[in-house]
């Protein structure tokens, strides 16, 4: 079980968050190469910092807590890292913005700042 624990806390990181692309209308989902081109240098940064790192010895990662499945020696746990992670932060952040916006609409069609604040 313990092999599951990283791939385990990505997937909870995903569903998590995943009601803010329905519930609150983030629409991150539906805009998939927006979302590609956001994720992307979160990828190619730190997975090149990994990869570096990883080559000169200066950490490791525990066969333990990984399925032992490796892609350019990196765990495929720790690339899924750096794309469900933006993915998680975009999807959180535009549902904010959903929200905010919804509160401004609402303050500029005459609703009071105490309604505004409950809503």
């Amino acid at each position: 079980m313990d092999r599951w624990h990283y791939l385990g806390l990505l997937g909870a990181c995903l569903l998590v968050t995943l009601p803010l692309e329905w519930g609150l209308g983030a629409r991150v989902y539906r805009r998939a190469a927006r979302l590609a081109v956001a994720a992307a240098p979160a990828v190619v940064v730190f997975g090149g910092w990994d990869l570096l790192a990883h080559a000169h010895g200066h950490w490791t990662f525990s066969d333990r807590y990984t399925l032992g499945i490796r892609l350019f020696g990196l765990p495929v746990e720790e690339w899924l890292f750096f794309l469900v992670v933006p993915v998680c932060t975009v999807l959180t952040y535009e549902a904010l913005g959903c929200v905010l916006y919804r509160r401004r609409q609402r303050v500029r069609s005459g609703a009071s700042a105490g309604e505004a604040e409950r809503a």
